[in-house]
């Protein structure tokens, strides 16, 4: 029986805030316990209900800039005050995890066109709102955001959509079920990509039989 090879599918997603990555995401790994979560690193407090190590890496300011120093993020930013990285050793834990088959990164436009600068192998989705009115109305509809607040993450909105040409999918949030099914259908097939899967069909025509039976 051929083994499965360690190699673990990069997969990015990302979105403006509304379109709801974060369900996505979520439903992706409740679903599917052969992907893996990248958890990222930062600087702010945890928040109720966050658990350490499992939402995030909660680190001080001087811990996150001696893993800067040191070159250990695949892509790290400032967001107000506070500072997020996603450290390379997420890839090593993935691929040293038995079972994992692919690691999923949550980030922004911005953590994604580092990561792709660095590991151009990565598969990156986006996922749109299914009209501007809709993720305004979704940004209004949690209840939690000043007005202030909406106007800023509207307008962020729109200029990370403006940078969809960075990501290999786009996946439309108009319905959680079919958007999470063309999210699912991206991980199957990029699993069996002729690239990923090179490897083993190498290893038949080495460990095979170099001719069939001779003819009668």
């Amino acid at each position: 029986m051929l083994s499965k090879p360690r190699d673990v599918l990069l997969f990015i997603l990302a979105s403006p805030s509304g379109a709801g990555k974060t369900t996505l995401t979520r439903l992706l790994l409740e679903r599917h316990p052969e992907l893996q979560f990248s958890v990222s690193h930062t600087t702010r407090s945890a928040r109720l209900g966050e658990v350490d190590g499992t939402d995030y890496h909660f680190v001080s300011r001087a811990h996150f800039e001696r893993l800067v120093q040191e070159n250990a993020f695949l892509e790290w930013a400032r967001v107000h005050d506070s500072f997020y990285g996603t450290a390379l050793s997420e890839i090593g834990r993935a691929e040293r995890t038995p079972g994992c088959m692919a690691l999923i990164f949550d980030i922004d436009v911005q953590g994604a066109r580092q990561i792709r600068a660095k590991r151009p192998d990565i598969v990156a989705a986006f996922i749109l709102p299914p009209s501007m009115t809709e993720l305004e109305r979704r940004l209004r509809g949690r209840g939690t955001e000043t007005e202030e607040s909406v106007l800023g993450r509207f307008g962020a909105a729109r200029r990370e959509i403006e940078h969809y040409a960075l990501f290999d999918y786009l996946v439309v949030n108009d319905n959680l079920e079919r958007a999470f099914h063309e999210l699912e259908s991206v991980v199957v097939a990029e699993r069996a990509r002729r690239t990923r899967r090179a490897v083993l069909a190498e290893a038949l025509l080495q460990n095979g039989p170099r001719s069939g039976p001779e003819e009668q």
